[in-house]
């Protein structure tokens, strides 16, 4: 029996980009198409089948620790996009000044898609759902050089709104225009779910 469920949300992709070195800067540079790899994308800051973890982790594994590269796309939305502009008070966000690696249009509430959802374009590549992608100062400085003084706006205006990261399960190429369809896992939400979320540890 299928464990995944095909639905009818698709997104267009609207932006394809790659961040080539996040010490120099976290803008990405924008694409037409990419080819990836179980890797990810060839060339991008968060490429590689493992990472070092990072913060989001800390409660697993020390941080510097090699594991597995869930992390190797940062995907949103239009809307969320849109949403976050609003509330910085700006007319547009580029989604290159927030190092995003893909921009989809079409799914509602994307950030909070389920773990484990599949985006699956034309050819079969699929990208797989890790979680959602917390909100950090980052871009803040990228977003000042094109408006000064708003960067600092971000953090706050993009809480839950962030996207999720995502990582490879079936290589392809990934073009503007086309279509991701959205696939999720055919189980119900943790019935402990908000009963753990309020624990203290």
């Amino acid at each position: 029996m299928p464990a995944l469920k095909p639905t009818l949300y698709a997104g267009r992709i609207t932006w394809i980009g790659r961040v080539a070195d996040r010490a120099a800067s976290l803008a990405a540079e924008p694409l037409s198409e990419i080819s990836v790899s179980f890797a990810g994308i060839a060339g991008e800051e968060h490429a590689g089948l493992t990472r070092p973890s990072c913060s989001r982790v800390v409660a697993q594994h020390p941080k510097g620790t090699e594991i597995r590269n869930v992390r190797q796309f940062s995907v949103l939305s239009v809307e969320d996009l849109d949403a976050i502009a609003r509330k910085m008070g700006v007319d547009r966000l580029d989604p290159a000044w927030v190092g995003a690696s893909l921009v989809v249009d079409g799914i509602p509430d994307f950030t909070h898609l389920p773990p484990a959802s599949r985006l699956q374009g034309p050819d079969g590549v699929t990208l797989v759902v890790d979680m959602e992608n917390r909100p950090c100062h980052l871009p803040a400085k990228v977003i000042d050089a094109h408006l000064p003084g708003v960067g600092g706006r971000f953090k706050a205006a993009a809480n839950g709104r962030r996207g999720v990261t995502a990582w490879v399960e079936r290589e392809g190429v990934l073009r503007l225009g086309e279509t991701l369809r959205l696939h999720i896992p055919d189980q119900p939400a943790w019935g402990e779910l908000a009963r753990v979320r309020g624990e203290m540890l």
